[in-house]
């Protein structure tokens, strides 16, 4: 073989899609998912990622494998851990996860593999990263959910119920709902809006009546949810019980205005979760987690049920309307 040929050849494969050359060599890539919600065939974000993988050249089952944990309806925090040992008991090349939730518990367990989150809550402030650009570990991923976007769903509510000044957030006990917490309250207190939390177990839905139904005899004017498995898979009762007591609520949990919450405002979990296969394909490739870092989204929704708007006899603003990506009539 002349030198010629021997550069056509070496470049030719260079240009080769990793997919493409895993494929040809045999190797299977392995990787591990760890998912809470929704079933995995279900999970908007599993199927995100899926999308992100299939477009830059990956085909399930050919050039890589999935090891799928699921909840199943357990919290992820309690779950987590035990499902990272046995993932990397398998030799798993590399761990998804669809949420941050559970991965600090499974932080030990994890140590020896990298892991990408595909949608991560306060990485920094709960201790999956030294910092958004320099990671410094083994995980990495995206930052969807910080502060900023927490402060501007109260001003998202103070837009959509004109002259709210009591509101209550349903939490559910742990590191992540404080943070969210902390960062709903400093976003009130700029607009002068007093919160109430109501702590529910997130063992199930039992306490939800409840819990509006103490919102409701304390004057509470707006009830707003923070984020996570919990309020996601009850979406539907948490908007009924809102507009049985005749109050606007706000969720960042996708499909909550189709499920008639009255404002829903977030990242999109579609992209977010689309763009974390960038992070599986480049550690595949030799990248290390500590070096790449934590991408925030560029993408946002805002959903307005009109619907429910009409149902709690509120006018949502022409100008809210106008940003608004989604209406529901």
């Amino acid at each position: 073989m002349d030198r010629r040929m021997f550069v056509i050849l070496a470049g030719g494969l260079l240009a080769t899609p990793l997919a493409v050359q895993a494929q040809q060599s045999g190797k299977v890539w392995r990787i591990g998912l760890l998912v809470s919600g929704p079933p995995p065939g279900e999970h908007q974000c599993v199927l995100a990622l899926r999308r992100g993988l299939t477009d830059l050249g990956y085909v399930e089952g050919r050039t890589h494998v999935f090891e799928i944990r699921w909840t199943e309806g357990r919290r992820s925090e309690e779950t987590f851990p035990r499902f990272g040992a046995e993932l990397v008991r398998l030799g798993v090349d590399l761990v998804v996860s669809v949420t941050s939730q559970g991965l600090r518990e499974a932080k030990d367990a994890l140590a020896g593999v990298p892991v990408v989150m595909a949608a991560g809550t306060y990485p920094v402030e709960r201790g999956l990263a030294a910092s958004l650009n320099r990671p410094g570990a083994n995980i990495t991923g995206m930052a969807t959910f910080t502060g900023e976007l927490f402060s501007k769903r109260i001003q998202i509510l103070a837009e959509a119920v004109p002259g709210v000044s009591r509101a209550v957030v349903l939490r559910i006990p742990g590191d992540q709902s404080d943070l969210i917490v902390r960062d709903l309250e400093k976003g009130a207190r700029k607009l002068g809006l007093k919160l109430r939390v109501i702590e529910l177990k997130g063992e199930g839905a039992e306490d939800l009546p409840a819990a509006f139904q103490t919102a409701s005899r304390g004057g509470a004017q707006a009830v707003l949810t923070t984020q996570g498995p919990f309020f996601y898979q009850h979406r539907r009762l948490i908007a009924e019980l809102a507009l049985k007591h005749k109050l606007p609520s706000l969720s960042g949990e996708p499909l909550a205005g189709e499920a008639g919450t009255l404002v829903t405002h977030g990242a999109s979990i579609d992209d977010s979760c689309h763009r974390a296969a960038t992070f599986v394909d480049r550690i595949l490739k030799g990248a290390k987690p500590a070096d790449l870092p934590l991408e925030q989204p560029t993408k946002f929704e805002l959903v307005i049920n009109l619907k429910t708007a009409k149902a709690l006899g509120l006018t949502i603003p022409p100008a809210l309307l106008q940003r608004a990506d989604q209406v529901i009539e």
